[in-house]
């Protein structure tokens, strides 16, 4: 077999929006999501700026019920809940409970790590002799496949449930192992997607390796600066997207919405040799991954309209932009459009891929390439490369035909998917 794959349902979770239509105002309109973080201040963090989604008690209970929030504090799960219920949704499948599973559908939904806060909590009450009141859903909240098991419940899965673990590149991944499932006809549908828990105990490692910023605790909307000179660092960020991946036959029999079509791409490993280690990319595998997934996709390196990057605003920026011209052939004016998203969210870690898939996919639909904030001062060697107007400031509105979502993560480990408009 060799099914087409589209998708049909959209949800996030996002530092600057939760909810498609809050998500999309921002991204056109440069909103950020990064806020000044009082508890990272406490503790005496270098950086004290963060980006986190703002998910009320009255929210979340339209998604768990009140028995299943007590004793719940796994903010990972919570964004991938509510944002693959939402997606679900948004795609027009049933809610109601039935008594089958559908085993046709499945989720491939991942995460870096599960219940961080449950973890500590466990610990101590395991220390202080309280272990019968750490409560029943205590190893749920903290088993890494919690998030899919949650979803697969919830929704009643009974085709693949499971998490994948890829750290940055986690999101990408999960769509591109969805895409495989369904183009081989081994699933009709999957709710692919990723998430990440949030707080000083997922993001304090990040602060002691120096390679988050400090410099802008005191204006924390300046704080994330992909592609600029004054980059000094990434933002730590969380949040969850999630996309519904369906074979097109399918979607078009029960007269779904198709936003996009996920055309293929590639999956691959530096395998820490040359210049890659367990947290620089190996720039021969970056760019033997893009055009993998080029030829994966069937099309050609000037058919691509944008790109929607990794880039972190790290000294790696410059490098990911050397990679994606020399791998595609492209430069100057000829360059695609390219943008960040983590200058409006940070970055998402595990969530990043899935929550940046969905941003992609709003600028196919909707026709429009987001402005990337607080890089006025573009790094020269950047400039060197690609004319900066390849890097837009503003919001510009045009129909895209293709866009390439890549994410390089720790580890040497990268994904690129090629999406494009469906007609």
């Amino acid at each position: 077999m060799n099914k087409r794959v589209v998708i049909t349902g959209l949800g996030i979770v996002a530092p600057n929006g939760v909810g498609l239509d809050a998500f999309t105002n921002a991204i056109k309109n440069g909103i950020s999501g990064i806020r000044h973080d009082a508890e990272l201040e406490r503790l005496q963090f270098s950086c004290q700026i963060a980006g986190k989604p703002i998910i009320s008690t009255e929210l979340s209970l339209n998604y768990f019920t009140e028995l299943e929030l007590r004793n719940f504090n796994s903010a990972g799960i919570l964004y991938g809940v509510i944002a693959g219920i939402d997606a679900w949704k948004d795609a027009g499948l049933p809610t109601e409970i039935n008594a089958e599973p559908d085993w046709e559908t499945g989720t491939i939904f991942g995460t870096g790590t599960s219940g961080i806060d449950k973890f500590r909590e466990s610990i101590y009450k395991i220390d202080d002799f309280q272990t019968r009141r750490l409560g029943s859903t205590a190893v749920a909240q903290t088993m890494n496949s919690g998030v899919s098991a949650y979803l697969g419940g919830k929704l009643g899965l009974g085709n693949q449930v499971t998490t994948n673990s890829s750290a940055c590149t986690t999101g990408t991944e999960s769509i591109l192992m969805a895409f495989d499932r369904i183009k081989s006809g081994q699933a009709k549908r999957i709710l692919a997607g990723s998430t990440s828990d949030s707080g000083p105990y997922i993001w304090g490692g990040f602060d002691a390796m120096k390679v988050c910023t400090f410099k802008h605790n005191e204006t924390p909307e300046q704080g994330s600066r992909p592609m600029s000179a004054t980059a000094s660092g990434f933002v730590p960020s969380s949040g969850a997207g999630a996309l519904v991946l369906e074979d097109l036959e399918t979607a078009l029999a029960r007269g779904a919405k198709i936003y996009a079509e996920v055309l293929g791409g590639n999956l691959n490993s530096g395998g820490q040799r040359g210049e890659g280690t367990m947290t620089a990319p190996n720039s021969v595998a970056v760019q033997k991954c893009i055009q993998k997934a080029i030829e994966n996709a069937g099309i050609r390196p000037d058919e691509i309209d944008a790109i929607n990057g990794h880039l972190t605003a790290t000294s790696k920026d410059s490098l990911e932009i050397q990679n994606w011209s020399e791998a595609l052939g492209r430069s100057g004016v000829d360059f695609p459009y390219i943008n960040s998203l983590k200058s409006m969210v940070g970055h998402c870690l595990s969530g990043a891929g899935s929550v940046e898939s969905v941003a992609s996919i709003l600028q196919l639909q909707q026709g429009f390439v987001f402005p990337n904030i607080n890089c006025e001062d573009l790094h020269p060697e950047i400039t060197a490369r690609i004319d900066a107007n390849r890097i837009p400031q503003k919001m510009i509105e045009m129909e895209l035909k293709v866009i390439a979502k890549a994410s390089f993560g720790f580890g040497d480990v990268n994904a690129c998917v090629l999406f494009k408009k469906y007609n």
